[in-house]
């Protein structure tokens, strides 16, 4: 079973998933990689994802084999542009920004990248990504140029979404962005549950266990948390629990 085909089996059985999202020039030591590789594997995280808005360091290829050479984490890339891909990963979310309007995001990138990705073993999953407004303007926001979907939005975001599977999209990523001043709210998440039925990934602001289970709640089938790691490794044990919880709840019924 591929990853995409895991995701959809998962959503259709109530589980759901944790993602560690580990941006490369974030990671200045190996150390603190390792560290994060080994709390992941105790926690039963599901996936990494490895990728920014900007990656200005050339070690994306060494933070992917390490996390291979580890644990048998399955390793995504999420990438910021054409230039991010790495065949040691085991897929690649293929991200069409359709929340904006920048046809370098929404074709461009992924004609220059297609023929290097037809070159490699990677699962492609192709995945509309929606920048969800955060309250502040972030990295992912500035470097796309595109202007976020308002928070309060509901109908726009569901619809976007709605249009993103019609177009054969299987997976649809929610993002506050990386450093969110908020999380996506609740409310937001159901709107976009409600119109869809690929997998929902959400991401972005999500620096609390609390935050975390109420994404789950509205309908988010992975959550995934990056920068809140940094500042506190140990939230992801918090998370973790809490996904177990549900899991273990959804298996009971």
């Amino acid at each position: 079973m591929n990853i995409i085909q895991s995701l959809q089996a998962r959503k259709q059985a109530g589980k759901k998933s944790i993602a560690v999202l580990i941006d490369p020039d974030k990671v200045e030591e190996p150390s603190q990689l390792n560290q994060l590789i080994n709390l992941a594997s105790e926690n039963c995280v599901d996936f990494f994802f490895v990728g920014g808005s900007l990656v200005t360091t050339t070690n994306l290829s060494e933070i992917v084999k390490r996390i291979k050479q580890s644990v048998t984490i399955p390793v995504v890339l999420f990438p910021g542009n054409s230039m991010q891909v790495e065949s040691s990963a085991d897929a690649i979310l293929f991200l069409s920004l359709i929340s904006g309007r920048n046809p370098e995001l929404l074709i461009g990138q992924h004609v220059i990248a297609a023929p290097v990705i037809r070159n490699t073993k990677l699962e492609v999953i192709p995945t509309g990504y929606m920048l969800i407004n955060s309250g502040r303007t972030t990295s992912v926001a500035y470097i796309s140029n595109t202007t976020p979907i308002p928070d309060d939005k509901y109908s726009l975001a569901a619809c976007t979404a709605m249009a993103g599977e019609m177009l054969g999209l299987q997976a649809i990523y929610l993002d506050a962005g990386s450093g969110a001043e908020k999380e996506i709210s609740p409310r937001m998440i159901a709107a976009v549950r409600k119109a869809v039925n690929a997998p929902l990934i959400v991401g972005g602001g999500i620096n609390t266990s609390v935050k975390a289970f109420k994404a789950l709640e509205a309908g988010a089938d992975m959550i995934v948390i990056g920068n809140a790691l940094e500042k506190d490794p140990e939230l992801l044990i918090e998370i973790a629990d809490k996904v177990y919880e549900w899991n273990q709840s959804e298996a009971g019924k």
